[in-house]
């Protein structure tokens, strides 16, 4: 799947990929575009890019990060140059 699909791993951003306003119905229907990185072109999708973000919510949500439990909300994410190495072949 292509969340992101402007994501690189060197350029210092986080890409973020919001979808808001949309019912279960049509979010069924949207989801075979995320294959391809088509949902981009859809209205209700807001994709940026940023150094850092702040996440609020009306309540608590709880916040994950590559499936283990991290924190609540409000939480802020940012990038940190060179903290992960990565080898390729």
């Amino acid at each position: 799947m292509k969340i992101a699909p402007h994501a690189l791993m060197d350029d210092g951003q986080l890409d973020v990929c919001v979808v808001g306003g949309v019912g279960p119905f049509k979010l069924a229907l949207m989801f075979p575009t995320v294959y391809f990185g088509r949902h981009l072109r859809i209205r209700e999708v807001d994709y940026f890019q940023a150094a850092r973000i702040r996440v609020e919510t009306e309540t608590p949500l709880d916040v994950y990060a590559d499936g283990e439990y991290v924190c609540r909300t409000p939480v802020e994410i940012n990038v940190q140059g060179g903290a992960l190495k990565v080898l390729t072949l």
